[in-house]
């Protein structure tokens, strides 16, 4: 039977939606992006074929752009990404290796103007890799690691990365990477893919979704977007499901009784989140390759929880507590699909301050998706998951005006940031994108009462959430790299902000103000192309819920050699990630 063009059909149905209002923006719900007065600096929309074409053209010069860099004979550069300015400027992320070893650390993203003139290198380390990768002094792998060269932090080394795959008590699969020095054996750093959260379910009204006719049936796959496809798992945990089919195109009864309803969430929030991207942003799909992933419902029993996998890219959700709660909100699939936007942009590794950075970023588009869809079931506001009432009193997991109502999130920055779990450290990123937006004080958004304070005592006033979403989509594509700490992200939004709106923009003045209303300023590290310098100011660096730990039974997995340097930083930046 020949598959019937995708659908986009209205639902008389009142679809279960699963919490976490995870970020909001300002005061209007509109898919209209600000328009950036310097609108040539605004990504231009490929198409999967042009943007494999200037991959293709980029990675036949890996060689020359390596020696253009004076980077080491033993170094070589792999093509991970190519983003293309309206005026004709190019941004070429690569990925790193050395003697044949994947760098953690060791991406940089090449500046060129539309003539071919080299504009300027963002690195994720300014500091040069002579690493010794044999010799007798080096201790012993432990087994099943591979070996790597560390650069995210500190001087570059030989280490060795293992990952321990189990099970956590809440079914929550679990892949720990640790990273040990190769010459002592201790441990420099360890994270997990898979980050936990939790939620509650609530209805979203009627929706329209894509759909796709074959013979007298349907099924919830969209080609319009990619051919994203919709699958019930019947509550196991592998596999891919069974894909969601019906005979009238009609969809779910707006409860748990139909195993459908779950379905059209989770669709729902993957056409949403498709379409905010390509109509804001003008990328198509995740990866920007216009292939869309694919959606797992009614996944375990009773699983609390949902997450984004990479390697498999696709996102999951569970049922919530008594299989009653499914967890497919609108903001928190877009929270967990933006996962996948940083791991195939930034690549922002999932520890310290740049993971706080990655969460935040999955905050932000979360809640910017929900602004862009306005569903007068679930409106926009700046709190993160309010819905799921997860501490049983109604009220929110984090506060975005002031992250520290929850009494773990910080509202600024401080010595030790990066020790903070990252969800925490993440206020810091999220309290400057509400000052950005919305400045700072007292002010009532959508019947949401907010008061937003700044740690120097100063006052923001914010530009907007359109434009503040422009600006940290621009920093994040264009000039965050994998290590990317809170100081950096300051230098590389004020470099996103020249770009779009101009040095003396009152936009540039606003980034600067934000940042500094949450102790950011000035500090130590790279700069970023682009930004003007900063005058005065002192020195600075950079889950929803935790889960259980892994279970004493863990077994233990490998991660082989990557084909290339882009698939080790994907497996750094953490293939999954849960709400």
């Amino acid at each position: 039977m020949t598959p019937h063009i995708s659908r986009r059909t209205s639902l008389s149905i009142a679809t279960a939606v699963a919490a976490g209002a995870l970020i909001a923006g300002t005061f209007t719900a509109t898919g209209a992006a600000a328009q950036p007065s310097a609108s040539g600096a605004t990504p231009l929309a490929l198409s999967a074929n042009a943007r494999a074409d200037l991959i293709k053209d980029a990675s036949a010069q890996t060689a020359d752009t390596a020696k253009e860099l004076k980077l080491g004979s033993k170094e070589k550069l792999a093509v991970r990404d190519v983003v293309k300015d309206r005026d004709g400027t190019t941004h070429t992320r690569y990925e790193r290796t050395y003697d044949g070893l994947p760098v953690i650390g060791g991406d940089l993203v090449v500046h060129e103007s539309k003539s071919g003139k080299r504009e300027g290198v963002t690195k994720a380390t300014s500091k040069s890799i002579e690493v010794a990768t044999t010799g007798a002094s080096l201790s012993a792998a432990p087994s099943g690691a591979r070996k790597i060269v560390w650069a995210a932090t500190g001087t570059p080394r030989l280490a060795y990365e293992k990952v321990v795959k189990s099970t956590k008590k809440d079914g929550t699969p679990s892949r720990l990477h640790v990273v040990t020095d190769a010459a002592s054996g201790k441990k420099i750093t360890q994270f997990d893919e898979i980050k936990t959260g939790t939620g509650e379910s609530e209805y979203s009204g009627s929706v329209e979704i894509g759909t796709t006719q074959s013979g007298s049936s349907y099924s919830l796959t969209d080609a319009t977007r990619g051919g994203h496809s919709t699958y019930d798992l019947k509550n196991g945990s592998s596999g891919k499901g069974t894909l969601f089919t019906d005979a009238d195109d009609k969809w779910g009864d707006g409860t748990v009784n139909d195993p459908a309803t779950a379905g059209v969430d989770a669709a729902y929030g993957a056409q949403e989140t498709w379409d905010y991207y390509k109509e804001v942003f003008g990328r198509s799909g995740i990866n920007g390759d216009g292939k869309g992933a694919y959606s797992r419902v009614h996944y375990g029993n009773a699983y609390v929880n949902a997450f984004w996998d990479d390697s498999c890219f696709c996102m999951t959700y569970g049922d919530g507590e008594g299989n009653k709660n499914p967890l497919t909100a609108l903001d928190v699939a877009a929270h967990e699909m933006s996962h996948g936007v940083t791991a195939a942009t930034a690549g922002l590794i999932y520890s310290g301050e740049s993971g706080g950075l990655n969460e935040a970023t999955s905050d932000i588009f979360g809640t910017s998706v929900e602004f862009y869809a306005n569903n007068s079931e679930d409106v926009g506001d700046y709190l993160i998951g309010e819905e799921i009432d997860i501490n049983g009193d109604g009220s929110p997991l984090r506060y975005m005006d002031k992250p520290s109502k929850d009494g773990a999130s910080l509202d600024a920055w401080k010595s030790g940031a990066g020790n903070v779990d990252v969800h925490y450290s993440s206020g810091i990123a999220n309290h400057f994108f509400y000052l950005l937006s919305e400045g700072s004080g007292k002010k009532t958004i959508n019947g949401v009462d907010y008061d937003s304070p700044t740690s120097d005592g100063s006052t923001v006033t914010g530009i907007g959430r359109d434009k503040a979403e422009q600006i940290w989509f621009k920093a994040l594509t264009t000039y965050f790299t994998s290590s990317t700490n809170y100081a950096k992200a300051r230098t590389a939004t004020l470099s996103a902000a020249t770009d779009l709106y101009g040095a003396d923009s009152a936009e540039y003045k606003a980034v600067d103000a934000a940042w500094a209303g949450g102790n950011v300023r000035e500090g130590a590290g790279s700069r970023v192309w682009g930004a003007p310098p900063r005058t005065g100011g002192a020195p600075s660096p950079c889950h929803l819920m935790r889960t259980p730990a892994p279970s004493p039974s863990a077994s233990e997995g490998t991660v082989t050699n990557p084909v290339s340097a882009g698939d080790a930083s994907r497996r750094w930046t953490g293939r999954m990630r849960t709400v």
